[in-house]
């Protein structure tokens, strides 16, 4: 259900399939989004089987309402009452705070500097990667005094390069922007490859501790995938520090 990470420094990084949940189709079964269409009751359900399983209060996880921008926000706890803004990545210096992302093709990037006790969730798809969301992230971390040299990086499940296909002036728009992101898919025609995209703004920034999973969403029936199946549910990233 759940890849996790545990690193000595205490960073923790962790990513979902879309099994071991309650949801019914189409969002069967682990859907964590709560603005897809699933039942309220269920995704309450599945976000609290999930937290169960990496050994986290449901509570002490912080969720976005994601764009596709470059907002982001710093935290020290869940929002309660308060309307859950609308950003693509969160930072926070509480430890034993979880970050989570969601994602159905866009790239989950999850950040931590174990020494300064900083950790940051961002969503990157197509527009967030060409508004600097990855930027965003790491500098909001520095000014809680991450260094680059010690973030590390986990990318998660995505589409890949090879099936992202996008018309040709919109490949060439991002890679003007991220020229690494260009791609060619299997069939030869135009492509986006977000995640190389990410890894090539961390490594700019000074970022070098990445992993990115191999993953592809759209091809792996163990992901969810908007592209493959538009009407679906949604995978998580999380990521915190002890």
């Amino acid at each position: 259900m759940i890849g996790h990470q545990h690193q000595e420094s205490g960073a923790h990084f962790a990513f979902t399939d879309r099994w071991g949940g309650v949801s019914a189709a189409p969002y069967e079964q682990l859907n964590l989004g709560g603005a897809v269409g699933d039942d309220p009751a269920a995704v309450r359900t599945n976000r609290e089987l999930a937290a169960k399983s990496l050994g986290i209060d449901p509570a002490r996880v912080v969720w976005m309402n994601q764009v596709h921008g470059r907002d982001v926000a710093v935290v020290d706890g869940p929002w309660g009452a308060e309307p859950v803004p609308a950003v693509d990545a969160v930072v926070t210096a509480r430890r034993g705070l979880a970050l989570a992302v969601l994602t159905a093709d866009c790239t989950p990037v999850l950040l931590a500097d174990p020494v300064a006790g900083v950790a940051a969730a961002a969503h990157a798809g197509r527009p967030g990667l060409v508004a600097g969301v990855v930027e965003a992230a790491v500098e909001a971390m520095v000014s809680l005094g991450a260094e680059p040299a010690r973030i590390v990086a986990r990318t998660g499940p995505a589409v890949c390069g090879g099936c992202y296909e996008v018309p040709e002036e919109m490949r060439a728009d991002v890679a003007g922007a991220v020229p690494e992101a260009w791609a060619t898919t299997r069939r030869g025609t135009p492509a986006v490859d977000v995640t190389a995209g990410v890894l090539a703004q961390l490594a700019r920034l000074g970022v070098e501790m990445c992993e990115k999973s191999d993953i592809c969403t759209l091809e792996s029936p163990d992901c969810f995938s908007y592209r493959r199946d538009r009407t679906t549910g949604r995978l998580a990233g999380y990521v915190w520090l002890d």
